[in-house]
């Protein structure tokens, strides 16, 4: 490498870093959505319908980002929105977001923060394909209520059993490729925490619990 090539890669760095490779992860986009009740901010939830990867969990509304549809992460929460609970998008008042969240499945995701400018989700029209009802609960009860905190252990596996045909696939060669014997097999002691949220509503947990976790913990500081 030349001097005039450390200068050129210097252009070439990020002013503010992203995320390694986002691009080989699944990008979704969430709306964190509040609305006012009574006098006081309620969050916005949904149930996904029982037909639907995870079925019958409760979560944000958002989705997968589109780059044929979105010009950003933004637009794809609030599309998502839009699509799902019906709220329209001149109702929708986005004012911040979170840190992007990098999931342990591979997935990432770009939450961000806004107000429903609506009196009631009695006024939208949900959609039944994705959504089996959508409901809010007072920002106040989480303040009061601790989330349970678990644990689970993420490995990186260099092979795994086909379900269908029992064979081993083999994801990474490590044995052939001269690799310590260690990585022929599992490795990696990384305890991820997952958090609930036991509530009538029924159980919220996961990526949607942890982000109520951090806004909750924003407002006590």
């Amino acid at each position: 490498m030349k001097p005039q090539d450390l200068d050129n890669l210097k252009n070439k760095l990020p002013v503010i870093p992203g995320i390694h490779s986002k691009g080989e992860y699944i990008n979704t986009a969430v709306l964190v959505l509040f609305m006012l009740i009574d006098g006081e901010y309620h969050f916005v939830f949904e149930k996904r319908s029982p037909g639907l990867p995870q079925g019958g969990e409760i979560c944000f509304p958002g989705g997968r980002y589109d780059p044929e549809k979105d010009a950003n992460y933004q637009q794809t929460a609030i599309r998502e929105t839009v699509e799902e609970i019906g709220i329209p998008v001149d109702k929708i008042k986005v004012f911040g977001a979170l840190d992007t969240l990098v999931a342990p499945m591979g997935a990432t995701i770009d939450a961000f923060v806004g107000v429903a400018e609506i009196e009631s989700l009695n006024q939208v029209v949900i959609n039944k394909q994705e959504v089996e009802k959508a409901f809010t609960m007072p920002v106040s009860f989480f303040e009061k209520h601790e989330p349970q905190k678990y644990q689970a252990l993420v490995k990186i596996h260099p092979s795994y059993i086909d379900e269908k045909t029992g064979q081993e696939i083999i994801l990474l060669p490590a044995a052939r490729l001269g690799l310590p014997e260690r990585y022929t097999r599992p490795w990696g002691e990384h305890r991820y925490s997952i958090y609930v949220y036991q509530t009538e509503q029924g159980l919220i947990w996961g990526i949607t619990a942890r982000l109520v976790y951090d806004i909750v913990k924003k407002l006590k500081t």
